[in-house]
């Protein structure tokens, strides 16, 4: 019911952007040059999970939501079944005296954070650009969404940098050469580990009083693309209770997070590999899958011994999508993420994740794919010495949609 509640409403919207727009509706002209395109695609996904992993995460791979112990979440083997991943969009181009304005705004079903588990109604992009600025929630200029491979597992590669994050952002260079700076909205998550039931620490409030701030570089040519991106961001955290009656010390504090991403694209024919490694500090948010960005480590000589520090984070994708023929495609990769753990973080917290597939895709007739994907992952815990893998496989059917109006 939930499911095609959300989708009713993603169809009552788009169709509400169309007639909004003049002369959608109407016959298109050779002299008419905005356009407006209505795009997304109806996929089913069902599968069976050899392994377990958290059930709010039932229907994708993330190392970060496997069991921090034996049997957490049950005994090992689910089916699951879903269409979390359809989506709708309206993009537009639209000239004007400044140059062409191009919009995007676009939803899925794939619900997270409070609706994590559910179909519900979810925004993936609602953003716009004219010239060289642009504004809204897309894509972070600190990510390559090229990266992600041709698979069906929705969540994809734990290694990757993949964030869509509101921004105001300037792109000074376009085309072959092209330059994008952003100024990004900031959020971080901590982890308080062995010593997070201390009443001294029961005050403690994070807060961001600057944007993070991102940039990349893109040289593309006839042999794919090379990307080098960075980020740099303040975490700050304020401890409510100084000052007050029977509260010693003041455990307020600052932590610069950075981070370096390079990424490629390389052709063979119809072939494409697809990789990236990043490196940095307390960037973990804006990883595709990772734990906290900041955690409590001893520090003798600072108030109760203990301070904040930025978890070090390393994080790696090599994929090879393969076009058989114009019907039949393969993607084979891996990827993981390692993270340096604060020496007071719990035993079971996440250190590692590994992440790997294969899939035989089918295009039968134009807008139709369908196929079997297997999937494995794999968690390391801090300290304790429990690992667990997981096996999954995946059979999905997918079916395009889309219609543009005006244009030339």
């Amino acid at each position: 019911m939930e499911g095609r509640k959300g989708l009713a409403r993603l169809l009552v919207v788009a169709c509400a952007l169309v007639a909004a727009i003049p002369g959608a509706n109407a016959q298109s002209s050779s002299d008419e040059k905005a356009k407006i395109s209505l795009y997304g695609f109806a996929m089913l996904d069902m599968g069976y999970d050899f392994g377990q992993n958290d059930p709010d995460w039932f229907d994708v791979m993330r190392p970060t939501k496997l069991p921090e112990s034996k049997d957490q979440f049950g005994k090992d083997g689910r089916f699951y079944s879903g269409v979390r991943q359809s989506r709708l969009g309206v993009k537009s181009w639209v000239p004007t005296k400044l140059g062409e304005l191009y919009t995007i705004f676009e939803f899925e079903l794939f619900g997270t954070g409070g609706d994590a588990g559910q179909t519900t109604f979810r925004l993936r992009q609602a953003y716009g650009e004219l010239g060289q600025f642009g504004a809204g929630q897309t894509w972070s200029p600190f990510m390559d969404p090229d990266v992600f491979p041709n698979s069906i597992e929705y969540w994809g590669p734990n290694g990757m940098v993949f964030f869509r994050n509101v921004q105001a952002r300037w792109m000074p260079l376009k085309g072959d050469h092209a330059v994008t700076v952003a100024v990004e909205r900031p959020g971080a998550s901590g982890d308080g580990g062995l010593v997070s039931d201390r009443v001294e620490l029961s005050g403690i409030q994070s807060r961001f009083p600057l944007p993070d701030l991102s940039a990349n570089y893109r040289w593309t040519s006839g042999w794919g693309h090379l990307q080098v991106a960075g980020i740099l961001r303040e975490i700050k955290w304020d401890d409510l209770n100084a000052n007050t009656t029977g509260h010693a010390y003041d455990l307020s504090g600052s932590e610069l997070g950075w981070g370096v991403n390079v990424s490629t694209n390389v052709k063979f024919d119809k072939n494409t590999l697809r990789a990236s490694v990043v490196y940095g500090e307390g960037i973990e948010n804006y990883m595709n899958d990772a734990p906290v960005d900041i955690a409590v480590q001893t520090h003798i000589g600072s108030p109760l011994n203990i301070e904040g520090k930025t978890l070090p984070v390393f994080g790696v994708v090599a994929f090879y999508d393969c076009m058989w023929s114009d019907k039949y495609s393969t993607t084979l990769g891996y990827s993981r993420v390692d993270i340096s753990n604060s020496d007071l973080q719990a035993p079971d917290a996440f250190k590692t994740g590994q992440y790997a597939l294969v899939n035989f895709l089918v295009y039968p007739v134009k807008d139709l794919m369908f196929g079997p994907e297997l999937q494995w992952g794999k968690r390391e815990n801090n300290s304790d010495g429990f690992s667990v893998d997981d096996l999954r496989v995946q059979f999905s059917v997918k079916y395009n949609f889309g219609k543009t109006w005006g244009g030339l």
